[in-house]
Order: structure tokens, then C-alpha cells, then sequence
């Protein structure tokens, strides 16, 4: 092995306790697995997570389950018990890091909220996940990604003008609360070195997705009010906008008046810089129609490659509209390595997909393979606590595990 290879990664030695279920809690917890911290998943006997009966299917393994899953460790406790909850307990008293996305006050009531758990382990980072955060008038409600899509603002600026708000595609505002978690669990870890003590890192999804929205809270705060739909087009820049050509549709991105003569010499009319309705951006904007016009008078002429290709010739930022698995069969999906191959002892050659941020000196590699349920019950209660073989199987024979 190289010393790259062999070179330490960011959390190794940090351990990780994962009592979160469905997405948001269990990204979290992968994306800090991915960096070398050992996950140990806690799961309700017999059933697990909910994600586990998601579809589809492979070797009767959730695919969802076992992206968002990978690498970890499988431990089945039943936490309404007195026996399964001490059971946890010593398990935290060992943790770095717990990640939870209870609904608040579920955890209070199970005995294992942040208050009465951080006398047991000082040092713990404790990360919880809500769709509204751990206090304030909603915090008692139950979010889904739907939920904080439509409270937050998103969807208002998602779609055509002429159309209804419009959920963006994919679950971001789960996706967004992981990736906030490990970036808070990240943080608190590193003032846990300069202080010895850990804390408690309150995450909300409504907060997480409002704040993706840079540019229509620069609309807002700078008085312009809150701006509305415009299909595939950008509230300040033109052309920056989808435009059909032979096969397909391409992409367009102009964002200043260089790009924009740039673009004018590409499509061979040079002269649209000196025309008052396209000097400017702001003037571009007011007159997108028929700038719409003259660009696809070129582009329906073309193919989205040669499109591209041609633009790109000219520096100007343009790229066809893929789907995810085109996306992920490009050339530069396949050079950076976003999808690696596990062994799963159910499903076999699976891909994952984990956090994509390269660090120098360190591979990208480690085992991704998903755990099955309660894969790893026996061998972290035996090493972890110390419990011996027939008291394990005592507290299997009691539905405990």
C-alpha cells in the first residue's frame, strides 16, 4: 500500500452512535462514517429502520437503505425496555457523537435526551434532527421533506410562471438537515478539543432549506420582495436559461456582459452587444423573449453536443440536460469515482455513493457494504460492553435484542 492509502482519515477512532431513521439522521451519520468513524446503527428488533421496506429491492435489501446506510454497524435494541435502554446507555457512555431525529420530546421520554445523558458522557456530541427544531410553535409537529418543501419556500420559486409551486425533485430538504448535522457534529467536535466538553447541535430542516436559498434572500433583503417563479430562467442573470436543439435541451449561463459577447460572436452576430435591448444584463432580463428567440434560432439547429461543444469552444458555460444515470455514466462521474462497488453479503455488487469531498494524502476507500439487521448485535455488546455469550442470547430469547 502507498502512504496515501494508509494515511490516517479525518474521524478515525471517533465513534458514532446512529438512533436516526428513514434519511436525514442516517446521512448524517454515513457522511461522517465516510470519513473514517466508526457508525453504529441502532435499529427496533425485527424490523428496523422504516427505509428498510423501501423499494426497490436487491437480494431483498433495500437499495435506499443501503446508500444511505453504508459501512455501518447493525445493533437491535429495544429502547422502550428498562434492559435495552441500559443496554444503550453503556453504549453512549463510550460515544463521541449520537445522531437522533426523534420527534422532540420522544427522546425525553425514552430517558436518552441530551440532559440526561451528558452527566453519563460529558464529552458527547449530541446531534438532533427535527423538522422544526428542538423548541419554538412548531416544534412539536411531524415534518417530511413534502412539508418543509411547501413551509419553506422553495416550491414558490420552483416551476413556470404560469404553473402551480412545484416540489423540487429529490428530498433536499432532508438531504440539506444531514449535511447541516455533520457539518455541526464536525464543528462541535472541534471545540470539544479545545474545551473537553461536548454539546447539543439542534438541527431543523424548515431552517436548513430556507437558508440554501441565496439568491431569492438576496431579493428580499435587498427590498426587491419575494420573487416568484420563473421556469428554467434566473431571477437576475440573462441568458441563463434552457433552450431546445435537435435532440434535446441545452443549458445556457450568462452572467455578465463578457460571457454575453462572447456568446453574440458564437452565434455569429457579433452586433447583438450594440443593441439597447441586450447591452446590459438588467436590459437582457427585460427582453429575455426575444433573446430567446435569436439564441434558439441557433441552438434548434444543432445538436446538444455540438451545441455544447461549440460553446464551450467559445468559453462560454453551457452543458445538455441529463438525467441522473447519464450523469453518472459521464466521463467525469466515472474520472472522480462518485460511485464505488461493495460486497453486500445479501444483495452482492452494490453501488454507493459517498460524500464527494476529496482530501489530499487520503483515498477515497473504506467498507461501504450496508449492514443487515442486527448484523453486529452480538459482536459490539460482547466487545463494547463486555456481555458474555449466553447472557446475549438470554436477552435475544426476551425480544431485549
Amino acid at each position: 500500500m502507498t502512504e496515501a492509502t494508509q494515511a490516517v482519515r479525518p474521524l478515525d477512532g471517533i465513534k458514532v452512535l446512529d438512533l436516526a431513521r428513514v434519511l436525514a439522521g442516517p446521512l448524517c451519520s454515513a457522511m461522517l462514517g465516510d470519513l473514517g468513524a466508526t457508525v453504529t446503527k441502532i435499529e427496533i428488533p425485527d424490523h428496523g429502520d422504516d427505509s428498510r421496506a423501501f423499494s426497490p429491492h436487491v437480494g431483498g435489501e433495500s437499495s435506499y437503505f443501503m446508500l444511505v446506510n453504508r459501512g455501518k454497524k447493525s445493533v437491535t435494541l429495544d429502547l422502550k425496555s428498562d434492559e435495552g435502554r441500559e443496554l444503550l446507555l453503556g453504549l453512549i457512555k463510550q460515544a463521541d457523537i449520537l445522531v437522533e431525529n426523534f420527534r422532540p420530546g420522544v427522546t425525553a421520554r425514552l430517558g436518552i435526551d441530551y440532559e440526561a445523558v451528558k452527566a453519563l458522557n460529558p464529552r458527547l456530541i449530541y446531534v438532533s434532527i427535527s423538522g422544526f427544531g428542538q423548541d419554538g410553535p412548531l416544534a412539536h409537529r411531524a415534518a417530511y421533506d413534502h412539508v418543509v418543501q411547501a413551509m419553506g419556500g422553495i416550491m414558490t420559486v420552483t416551476g413556470w410562471p404560469d404553473g402551480p409551486p412545484t416540489r423540487v425533485g429529490d428530498a433536499i430538504g432532508d438531504v440539506v438537515a444531514g449535511i447541516y448535522g455533520s457539518w455541526g457534529a464536525l464543528a462541535a467536535l472541534f471545540q470539544r478539543d479545545r474545551t473537553g466538553k461536548g454539546q447539543h447541535v439542534d438541527v431543523a430542516m424548515l431552517d436548513s432549506i430556507m437558508s440554501l436559498q441565496m439568491v431569492s434572500l438576496s431579493q428580499i433583503t435587498g427590498g426587491k420582495g419575494a420573487p416568484g417563479r420563473v421556469g428554467n430562467a434566473h431571477p437576475i442573470s440573462a441568458p441563463m436559461d434552457s433552450y431546445q436543439a435537435t435532440d434535446g435541451y441545452v443549458v445556457i449561463a450568462v452572467a455578465n456582459d463578457a460571457l454575453f459577447a462572447r456568446l453574440a460572436r458564437a452565434l455569429g452576430n457579433p452586433s447583438l452587444t450594440e443593441d439597447p435591448r441586450f447591452k446590459t444584463d438588467p436590459a437582457r432580463q427585460g427582453h429575455q423573449e426575444e433573446l430567446r428567440a435569436l439564441i434558439e434560432a441557433w441552438t434548434r439547429t444543432r445538436s446538444t453536443e455540438e451545441v455544447t461543444q461549440l460553446l464551450d469552444e467559445a468559453g462560454v458555460p453551457a452543458a445538455p440536460i441529463y438525467n441522473l444515470a447519464q450523469a453518472l455514466a459521464t466521463p467525469h462521474a466515472q474520472h472522480r469515482q462518485l460511485l464505488h462497488t461493495v460486497e453486500h453479503r445479501n444483495a452482492g455488487e452494490f453501488q454507493v455513493m459517498p460524500q464527494p469531498v476529496r482530501f489530499s494524502g487520503i483515498t477515497s476507500g473504506g467498507d461501504y457494504a450496508a449492514p443487515t439487521l442486527g448484523q453486529h448485535t452480538d459482536a459490539v455488546l460482547s466487545d463494547e460492553l463486555g456481555l458474555a455469550g449466553p447472557d446475549i442470547e438470554n436477552l435475544r430469547l426476551r425480544g431485549v435484542i
